[in-house]
């Protein structure tokens, strides 16, 4: 892969896009994604604690604009090592930085209402579609239905920046190549992921729905992406910046998970200060003992993340060739110098924080406001398919589909046969809130709100 190519500032559905004097394609990307409405609503999806009260705590919006910010000192400290070793001139290193904290900062974009359970909320409910075989789901090609039934907010991300975002239009938001690229961790579609037999880092999940797959291939050709197999079992190398944004979203969500866990009781502050010494590698200093505890915490928190980005560069730089020819196969925290302190992160997290009573017992009310959701307004789309997919006709003919179109401002546009039908409701759902999913769910069953 070449760095001319892989920072191409051409723009989905128009190539020929000319950047302006003093406006490059990376800073409109991120003002583009800054102020569209799917970011926005990313202030009140969950993190790792649904529906929280205490605002210490992260949720997506604070989590994505922090990672935008590692991800630009990752940018930077790679570009000018590359800029020494002659790999990258000084203005390549500015386009660098700027691709990667564009691409983190939209990195969350399609994650659904309470967090990850609420990933796989949504996936369980179309499973459940499918294996009934009756309705909409019984018309649904079997070679697509694994992109519902494992859904996937990375997947559902292309889908808003490529398609849904900006009216709709041919596009979408337009981002640049180099920031579809860099933002694409799995480069591949759910039926590719199946059909192939390797065991790339980019295959771990998929990033793309079959819907969107020729914008994806637009992208990838544009950038100069190596690729495996052909046809539907095409699975692209990812770009390498793309290492960048994994990287630093590792960096951010695992350290600052536990800064969380101590901030809402599940962590002992004593412990979370004594986890994140591990990774700075340094002693306490003069004088740490008269600090406050919390800010004790803060402190090492930053100290962690410098040295969490120092190690990321340092296994970049290690591993560039094998990145650059679509070789390399890890997470660079993996491999780096951080990784056992990282592993010991992702243990604790795992036993202490995911497990925790309240976080349990809200994902599980969650899945009930999701799966009642999804239960209600699919038979809004099952009545628009027996009129011929024609909106007017499902308003005229039903007056309470009606309505509700006009209370949730439901978007039909481009709904014409099943499969269009459940990404539809996918976008629905997957697009609202915590507080607003709960909302919508109370005023489908009637809990009348005196608000």
């Amino acid at each position: 892969m070449e760095w001319d190519r892989l920072l191409n500032p051409g723009r989905l559905c128009r190539p020929d896009f000319e950047e302006k004097p003093g406006r490059p394609a990376y800073l409109q990307d991120y003002d583009r994604i800054l102020f569209s409405e799917p970011f926005r609503r990313l202030a009140q999806k969950t993190q790792v604690h649904p529906l929280h009260c205490h605002d210490h705590v992260h949720h997506r919006m604070i989590h994505s604009m922090e990672t935008s910010s590692v991800g630009r000192s990752l940018g930077i400290q790679v570009g000018q090592k590359l800029v020494e070793r002659g790999s990258l001139t000084e203005g390549q290193q500015h386009v660098m930085a700027g691709v990667v904290q564009a691409a983190c900062l939209v990195h969350d974009i399609g994650n659904p209402p309470f967090g990850h359970s609420g990933e796989d909320s949504i996936g369980e409910w179309f499973a459940r579609q499918f294996a009934s075989g009756t309705g909409l789901a019984a018309a649904v090609p079997v070679k697509v239905r694994p992109e519902f039934e494992a859904f996937e907010g990375n997947a559902q991300g292309f889908r808003i920046v490529a398609r849904l975002e900006m009216g709709q239009r041919e596009g979408g938001m337009r981002l640049s190549y180099a920031t579809l690229g860099a933002f694409s961790k799995y480069p591949c579609t759910a039926e590719a992921k199946a059909l192939s037999s390797g065991n790339y880092v980019g295959l771990k999940k998929f990033g793309v729905f079959q819907s969107e797959r020729d914008l994806f291939a637009e992208a990838a050709t544009a950038l100069g992406l190596p690729s495996d197999g052909t046809g539907a079992a095409q699975v692209w190398r990812r770009h390498p910046l793309a290492f960048l944004v994994e990287a630093a979203d590792d960096i951010c969500y695992r350290i600052l998970d536990i800064e969380d866990a101590a901030t809402v009781g599940d962590l002992d502050s004593d412990l979370v200060a004594g986890i994140l010494e591990d990774i700075t590698g340094k002693a306490n200093h003069p004088g740490d003992a008269a600090m406050p505890l919390r800010d004790r915490v803060g402190m090492l928190r930053a100290m962690a993340i410098g040295a969490a980005i120092e190690s990321a560069v340092e296994a970049f730089m290690a591993n560039y060739d094998a990145i650059m020819m679509g070789e390399f196969s890890d997470g660079l925290m993996e491999v780096s110098t951080k990784a056992d302190a990282f592993a010991k992160l992702k243990e604790i997290s795992n036993a202490r924080i995911f497990t925790a009573r309240r976080k349990t017992e809200l994902e599980i009310s969650g899945r009930q406001v999701l799966h009642g959701l999804l239960d209600h307004f699919v038979g809004l789309y099952e009545d628009l398919k027996a009129c011929g997919w024609d909106v007017e006709a499902l308003k005229a003919r039903h007056g309470y589909w009606a309505k509700l179109i006009r209370a949730v401002d439901l978007d039909l546009r481009g709904v014409t046969d099943e499969y269009t039908a459940l990404h539809s409701l996918g976008d629905f759902v997957s697009g609202m809130t915590d507080r607003y999913a709960v909302k919508v769910r109370d005023m489908v069953e009637g809990r009348i709100s005196q608000g």
